[in-house]
Parts: C-alpha cells; sequence; structure tokens
C-alpha cells in the first residue's frame, strides 16, 4: 500500500510544531483500519478507535526535543553537534557530549529494543514515546482547544512553575569519584560507570542508565528529559497529572475546578460522552464496556443479544437468560413444546431446544448405561460417544471410585480410572514385575525395563551393548567366554565367536585365526596345509624338516 506523507514544520513564538498528514496506517488494526483520521476532540481515530499512537505516526527528527520542550539551554552549535553525532553513529538520538564509544557503552545499559538505532524498533519507541511523555497540549496552549481565556493565565502559571522548579534535560557522565547508590534500583554505581545525573537532584544522585525511568508509568525517560517532584522523577505528562487533572478524552489538563469525575477518570464536563454517538452522558445513564462509557441505544445496539424466540433486541432492562450460545427474554425462555415457563426451573435440551422436565423426559429421556434408569432432564450426567451416565453412577469397573470430571480410560464397554486401567493392562517388566511406562525393550517376545536387561552371569546392563544367549538367557561377551565359549588351543583365550569372530577346528582342539600359525616358523596355517606333531601343528615344510632330522 502506498502512502504519501506530507510533513510541515514551522515556528511560532520560538517553539517548533510538527504537523503530520492524516492517513497513517493503525499497526494495531492493520488492515481494518482505513487510515489514521482524528476524532473531533478526542485523541484517538475517528475510524478504529485506536489512539494516535497506535498508527504509524512519524515525528520528524528535524523537530528537536529542546525546542518542543521550550529548553534554552545547550547552544545551536552542541545541538547541531549532537545530531551530526547521532547520524554518524546509526541512531536517531544520542546523550550529548559523549564520545563514540561511551555511546556504545550507555546503550548496552538500556534494553536492546529502546535503542533508538535508526530503522529499528527502538526508533519507533522513541518516536511514540516524544508523543506520549510531552505531550504538545502540555508545552504551548497554541495546541489547548479546550482551554478557556479565564484559564490561560492558570495554564501559563503552571508552565512558569514546572519549567523553573521540575523540567530538566538529565545528562550522562561518569561515575563520581567515589561510589554511590542509584537513585533508581539502589544497587551500587561503581566508581567509573556511566550514570545519568539529574541537576535538580544533585550529582550525589545518580541513576543507571537503564533505571532513568518514569515513577508512574516505569518508561524509559525519552531523550533524558525529566520533571522532578518532591525527590521523584516524572516524563512531563505523569508530573502534569500530580498537579492538576486531565481530561480522558481530549488528553488536556483540567484547569476549570468544575468537572466529572467518572469510570475513575477524570473528564471535562462536555467530554463525558457515549464513545459511539458523543451524546454527554453528564447527569445520564451509562454502560462500561472495555473501559469506555456508552449510552443505553448504543450499547444495546452494540452489545445486546437477539432473544432466540422472538428475534428481538434484549434491552439492559430485560433479563438476558442464557444456555449455551443462546439467549433469550426472561417472558420468551419457555418449553418449546408445551411452552411452560422456564425461568429457575430444571429443563433439558434437544437439537438446540429447551424442554421442560416433562416434555423431555417423555420425548427424550436416556437411561443410565449403568443403572437402567432414566437420566432426569436438568440433573447433571456424563456422556461419552453413545454412552450416558448419572454422575454418581459414573465409577471405575474396578474400584468402583466415582470418577467425576477426572480423567479415565474406557475399554471393552468399561470404564477405568488412569490407576486401575495401569494395574489391569499395562505391561509389566518380565524380570521386576513393574509397569514399563518409558525405555522398555523386548526381548524373546518378552517386555524388560532397560535397566532390568542384564546379563546373567554378571547383571551388567546389557541395554545397547553386544550380547548372546544361552538356554534364551543373556549374557555379555566376557560372561559368555569365560562359562560357555571353546578355548583357543594357543592362548587359551574364548573363542566367543561374537561378532563374527572366525576359528579353526581341528578333531577335538581349536584355534582363532590369527593364532592358527606354525609352532615351527610362526607363519600362518589359514587355507594352507598342515600336519599335526603332538601338541604343535606345522606346515608342511617345517614338518618335514622336523620329521627328515
Amino acid at each position: 500500500k502506498q502512502r504519501i506523507l506530507f510533513f510541515f514544520v514551522f515556528v511560532q513564538k520560538g517553539v517548533f510544531i510538527e504537523k503530520i498528514d492524516e492517513g497513517q496506517e493503525c499497526l494495531e488494526c492493520e488492515s481494518k483500519c482505513p487510515g489514521y483520521k482524528p476524532h473531533a476532540w478526542r485523541t484517538v481515530c475517528d475510524n478504529c478507535k485506536c489512539s494516535r499512537e497506535c498508527h504509524d505516526i512519524c515525528p520528524k527528527d528535524t523537530i528537536n526535543i529542546r525546542d518542543r520542550i521550550g529548553s534554552k539551554g545547550q547552544g545551536q552549535q552542541n545541538r547541531m553537534r549532537s545530531k551530526r553525532t547521532a547520524s554518524k553513529e546509526g541512531y536517531s538520538w544520542v546523550p550529548s557530549d559523549l564520545s563514540p564509544d561511551k555511546i556504545q557503552l550507555y546503550f548496552m545499559q538500556i534494553p536492546s529494543q529502546r535503542v533508538p538505532r535508526i530503522g529499528t524498533s527502538g526508533e519507533k519507541y522513541r518516536e511514540k514515546q516524544i508523543i506520549k511523555q510531552l505531550p504538545k497540549q502540555d508545552l504551548s496552549a497554541d495546541f489547548c482547544k479546550f482551554l478557556g481565556k479565564e484559564y490561560q493565565q492558570q495554564y501559563a502559571d503552571f508552565i512558569r512553575e514546572r519549567q523553573k522548579t521540575a523540567m530538566d534535560i538529565a545528562y550522562v557522565k561518569s561515575a563520581p569519584e567515589q561510589t554511590s547508590e542509584c537513585r533508581g534500583c539502589r544497587g551500587t554505581v561503581l566508581l567509573g560507570d556511566l550514570a545519568v545525573v539529574n541537576s535538580k537532584l544533585g550529582e550525589e544522585n545518580p541513576f543507571h542508565p537503564g533505571c532513568f525511568v518514569c515513577s508512574v508509568c516505569e518508561e524509559l525517560l525519552v531523550d533524558l528529559v525529566c520533571c522532578t517532584l518532591e525527590g521523584k522523577i516524572y516524563c512531563e505528562r505523569h508530573y502534569a497529572e500530580q498537579i492538576r487533572p486531565r481530561c480522558a478524552a481530549c488528553d488536556e489538563l483540567i484547569f476549570d475546578d468544575r468537572y466529572t469525575r467518572a469510570m475513575s477518570k477524570d473528564w471535562h464536563t462536555v467530554h463525558f460522552c457515549c464513545w459511539k454517538c458523543d451524546e454527554s452522558l453528564t447527569c445520564q445513564r451509562y454502560l462500561i464496556r472495555d473501559d469506555r462509557p456508552f449510552c443505553v441505544g448504543c450499547y444495546e445496539k452494540t452489545y445486546s443479544n437477539i432473544c432466540d424466540e422472538c428475534g428481538k433486541l434484549i434491552g439492559v432492562d430485560s433479563k438476558d437468560l442464557s444456555y449455551k450460545d443462546k439467549h433469550w427474554h426472561e417472558t420468551c425462555f419457555s418449553c418449546n413444546k408445551c411452552h411452560a415457563p422456564l425461568e429457575n426451573k430444571l429443563f433439558g435440551s434437544k437439537a438446540d431446544r429447551v424442554y421442560c422436565v416433562t416434555c423431555y423426559e417423555s420425548d427424550f429421556a436416556t437411561e443410565c448405561d449403568v443403572c437402567g434408569e432414566i437420566v432426569k432432564a436438568g440433573s447433571s450426567k456424563m456422556e461419552y460417544k453413545d454412552k450416558q451416565w448419572h454422575v454418581e453412577c459414573f465409577r471405575c469397573v474396578v474400584c468402583a471410585d466415582s470418577i467425576g470430571t477426572n480423567s479415565f480410560i474406557p475399554k471393552d464397554n468399561c470404564i477405568y480410572c488412569p490407576s486401575c486401567y495401569e494395574q489391569k493392562f499395562s505391561t509389566r517388566c518380565i524380570k521386576c514385575h513393574r509397569v514399563i511406562d518409558t525405555n522398555g525393550i523386548t526381548y524373546c517376545n518378552e517386555p524388560w525395563h532397560r535397566e532390568c536387561f542384564s546379563c546373567t552371569g554378571c547383571q551388567m546392563c546389557l541395554a545397547g551393548q553386544r550380547f548372546t544367549s544361552v538356554d534364551e538367557k543373556p549374557y555379555c561377551a566376557q560372561c559368555f567366554g569365560e562359562l560357555f565359549a571353546k578355548r583357543c588351543d594357543a592362548c587359551n583365550g574364548p573363542i566367543t565367536g561374537i561378532g563374527g569372530t572366525r576359528f579353526i577346528s581341528f578333531e577335538d582342539r581349536n584355534w582363532h585365526n590369527h593364532c592358527f600359525v606354525c609352532a615351527a616358523c610362526q607363519r600362518s596355517l589359514v587355507g594352507e596345509g598342515f600336519m599335526a606333531d603332538g601338541a604343535d601343528v606345522l606346515c608342511v615344510e617345517c614338518a618335514k624338516n622336523r620329521f627328515i632330522n
């Protein structure tokens, strides 16, 4: 979707003022919102009702924070130098008077998603916080639409006092020449660490960079702009709300002593209106939905249910009787067959229709699968597939304990609790006879725990090991060799045959392949002719030499 953005900046009374073209997409509603359209006096989009901050707004970096808050500190040359440094390092803002390595160190100490690196979510976060923490209607009367002339002096006095005693732009420096306590987390600020210092509180009260947050919203104070009051730090928005109430609709401070207090919020009296039709709710009935006030008419049109019987709206002054996803007027909630009223009475349901007990039992009642008696309308029952039970009849067939809403296991038309099912049907180890939950193996068509499948001789676990069997009993290679294997006539070691070991047999004598050598010349006799001379076997040549001599 192509979006054309027009941006204007002009100067009025020494303060930079921003104007953003309408039509910004909503990041919350996405395609549901055709674009940002300001409400006549609420700080929301008139299309989707989301706040302005939820849209893809983008106050340009040409709007300097000091100009926004009306601060005269730091010269134009220093400001341009800070801006160039930020751009060079790839940020939309950096603390002033810091070298590049200390800028990196500073940003390492705040959450990564809050770092205002250009083109990232951190840059968007900063842009939103500028609008949220520094509302322009708190900074200049030019942006106040509902400030009466009789209250302009009070507004001016508020700004003057705030600028004089509360508002400041903190700065970042290496910690003082001694270890101190962070005013935010009460942890230690070590000697040489970077610390945020607010001149109103003094250098002896530093903050860790990640701890310099508003006392109310606990958000990082954007571009280190803060207000102090009674030893606490605030963003400008929440500082102002300590001094004056703020209208929940237009977001402006209220200087008139006559205002409306409702829903735990403050409102200009003319702004306490229905969220949908904007009609005044002062001295009128209203209803609350999603923390928003509605007049009776709009609430009924938007949220009231339709009666399943008569098809009419169920107003706020009527009882809304509901069952599953259906709703009825009090007078419409009746038996679908005899039309007897059902309010505060037992009833049954069939095919999305409700019936009195008598009609339900005569037409639809089913029998309990255990006791055979009718499951009465309005009584609790348990259902599974095509079977039904009274709650008290729904029991384990073995232990007879009530199952209720607990888990169960059906088998052969019977119901078992998990414990009884396990005892009756679960696979058990052939050795220890305990249930095999995991890590079972099968040997000779019998189940074993892995740890129970061991050598018959030495009891070493054979799971994952080479083994052989004698009379269907498993043995490790060593035990098999010691107990059952033939012995090599040369080395007297066992000939196990495990792993494909080859051996030579002659009469009642056996040799490993590598041990079957000529007793005289030590040449291998595997596949060669040989002769036996007592305990020795000889190759043909050596036999000739021995017998001739």
